[in-house]
């Protein structure tokens, strides 16, 4: 499972030509599911993007995590993550996860979230988008569950 997190200043979803998710402060979070992945991986995601300390502490260091800022999450699903253009122009997604499975483990990324008492709004799973975002900073990562550390 891979996650490209945005510390952003607003963020939103529109399908359709309606808005169906904004946030202010907070986590624009893209969440690709892999082949293989499952529970753990969404489970150990949640708690890392939650413990992230990106946000800056009084001294502007990069020292709090999105408690300390009372910030939300909108949560998108985004397969081409796992976009493999190693073999041409054309990427191919092979890596990524057929979307009934990805569309589990991404619920179980969400409901991780708002377990730990975090307030995630989402995109729509299968729906062409239009995502909007400030990125502040800009802070970008990326994370993966691969080689984690502890489940």
């Amino acid at each position: 499972m891979k996650l490209l997190v945005q510390r952003v200043l607003k963020a939103s979803v529109t399908v359709g030509g309606r808005t169906t998710a904004s946030i202010g402060p907070g986590m624009l979070v893209l969440v690709g599911i892999a082949c293989g992945d499952n529970a753990l991986d969404a489970s150990f995601l949640a708690r890392k993007a939650a413990q992230l300390r990106i946000f800056n502490d009084e001294q502007g260091k990069m020292n709090r995590s999105i408690d300390a800022v009372h910030g939300e999450f909108l949560a998108v699903s985004q397969f081409t993550l796992y976009g493999d253009c190693a073999g041409g122009n054309r990427p191919s997604y092979t890596e990524a996860a057929a979307p009934d499975e990805a569309k589990g483990l991404y619920e179980q990324f969400v409901v991780s979230l708002r377990a730990m008492g975090h307030r995630v709004h989402t995109g729509e799973f299968r729906e062409h988008m239009l995502v909007e975002s400030v990125n502040d900073g800009p802070v970008t990562l990326i994370l993966e569950s691969r080689g984690r550390m502890t489940s």
